[in-house]
């Protein structure tokens, strides 16, 4: 290694550096002084951003506070409940571990997984005829474009459960309103999701065919698609999860599934029975939450 240093070891295109050593050594502390004492030119938009950063936290503030108020938010509440919750759980344990009850439980835990299939895979045309409508890149029109995000946005906006109590009234009690009314809902909310994931999309590939003379649908089957299918199969996953909670609670309301029978154990004061019920259903979710993520392995 060269010692920068010595007389010689600075060289340029017509020789060696004529300076003595001294020299350059005090110029070389000259610029690194120079450096160091530089001032930092000043944050014009620092006092903006202080400024602005306390009124987000004051609105916040405020905000908090009258949702505190408006939803009779009392913590001590629990304090004070305590007794009721002790003899509760008193009599929820132990749970009711019959083969009667057990049988009933896998029965509809198994009941809740179809479900939460169907309304998820059924969608899926749906869902994806509305992404490619409704995503800026890939839709004909602004007006096919508005109207196929009107849709979607009313399918979001209507909770399943209220999907659920309508097919109810229409079909009757049972998994089958269940399965309609995650499919209503999953197809708003997926839809969604996959149109942002196409208009995120590489235009690159479409680019290319749109060159080639590829007509709209020939581009979205071969460039738009294909781009956008790991981002699809996640998402879809994702919704699959959340459809096998939601029929969950669609069972409640007597779409079917493991929820209608915690709802009748419940109603008939069989606590012991719906913490059993609890315990399908926790271990339902843990199985769901485990090939979900072997799935994702598999097609990372």
């Amino acid at each position: 290694m060269i010692d920068t240093d010595t007389p010689h070891s600075r060289t340029d295109a017509h020789g060696p550096d004529p300076r003595p050593a001294g020299e350059r050594t005090r110029q070389r502390a000259a610029s690194r002084t120079l450096v160091r004492t530089l001032p930092v030119p000043p944050d014009s938009r620092a006092p903006w951003r202080a400024g602005s950063w306390t009124m987000i936290i004051a609105v916040l503030v405020v905000l908090h506070l009258l949702a505190f108020q408006a939803t009779d938010f009392r913590p001590e509440a629990l304090v004070s409940g305590a007794r009721g919750m002790a003899n509760f759980l008193a009599e929820a344990i132990p749970p009711d571990l019959s083969p009667k009850v057990i049988g009933a439980g896998v029965s509809g835990a198994l009941t809740t997984l179809w479900i939460g299939l169907l309304g998820t895979t059924i969608s899926i045309p749906f869902a994806l005829l509305l992404a490619v409508l409704g995503a800026r890149t890939t839709s004909p029109n602004t007006v096919v474009y508005q109207i196929a995000r009107a849709i979607l946005s009313f399918f979001r906006a209507v909770p399943d459960i209220v999907f659920a109590l309508i097919f109810v009234t229409a079909v009757g009690l049972g998994p089958f309103a269940g399965v309609l009314a995650l499919i209503c809902h999953n197809t708003g909310v997926m839809g969604k999701l996959w149109s942002e994931a196409m208009e995120d999309v590489d235009p690159g590939p479409e680019q290319a065919l749109r060159t080639a003379g590829a007509n709209r649908f020939q581009i979205v089957a071969n460039a738009t698609v294909p781009s956008v299918l790991p981002q699809l199969t996640g998402l879809l996953l994702y919704r699959f999860d959340v459809n096998v909670r939601s029929s969950l609670v669609l069972g409640l309301v007597g779409a079917g599934g493991i929820g209608l029978l915690i709802n009748k154990s419940i109603k008939t004061f069989q606590f012991d029975t719906m913490l059993t019920y609890l315990i399908i259903v926790l271990i339902l979710i843990i199985v769901v939450d485990l090939a979900s993520a072997w799935i994702r392995k598999r097609l990372a």
